[in-house]
């Protein structure tokens, strides 16, 4: 596949559950010019993540003193009490090693990153085909409560309004050919 330019940047944004954490694997097997930023967050790793490669994971005491140091390009409260964020040395180290930095962050954490660095920087929404399709596939997870879960379906109603921001929409009704819409639209922004 096509080669980066350096310092290159792809935003992979959706509603939770939209599937852009799958599709961003799936596109990081397919380029071997991709590297993942590894996002900083403050909630409780889960059995499965390891700290480092699907997170790097701090206490909040530790996350503020980077706030406070000016080490983000972005950070956000995204749930109530927890909190995620892009570290600029995770950035730059992703472009010492002549690769383009791809990423799955949060809607305001990638509007954030593309104001910053529009530039050159790709933006893709993923949007589920239906509320009810996101609502199924959060339940089916079984990682969210009740509580949660409600949260989660309500947050993901006002970030669907924000689709128009981003540079293009991938929706993710048949997970398959949402991957190979997204691989041509990666392979083309690297040309």
């Amino acid at each position: 596949m096509a080669e980066p330019n350096l310092k290159k940047l792809i935003l992979f944004t959706a509603p939770s559950g939209a599937g852009k954490t799958t599709i961003v694997r799936e596109l990081l097997k397919s380029f071997n010019n991709l590297a993942f930023s590894i996002s900083v967050t403050t909630r409780e790793k889960r059995s499965y993540e390891v700290d480092g490669k699907d997170y790097y994971f701090l206490s909040k005491l530790d996350f503020d003193k980077k706030v406070e140091n000016n080490e983000f390009l972005e950070w956000e409260e995204v749930y109530e009490g927890v909190y995620y964020g892009t570290l600029k040395s995770e950035i730059n180290r992703i472009w010492g090693t002549n690769k383009a930095v791809i990423f799955d962050v949060d809607v305001k954490g990638a509007l954030k990153i593309k104001e910053f660095h529009g530039h050159n920087c790709l933006s893709i929404f993923v949007k589920p085909p239906s509320l009810f399709t996101l609502f199924e596939r959060l339940n089916n997870r079984k990682t969210e409560s009740e509580e949660s879960l409600a949260y989660r379906i309500a947050k993901a109603e006002k970030e669907l309004n924000y689709e128009k921001k981003f540079d293009t929409v991938v929706i993710n009704d048949i997970l398959e050919d949402a991957i190979i819409n997204a691989k041509e639209i990666v392979n083309k922004f690297l040309e």
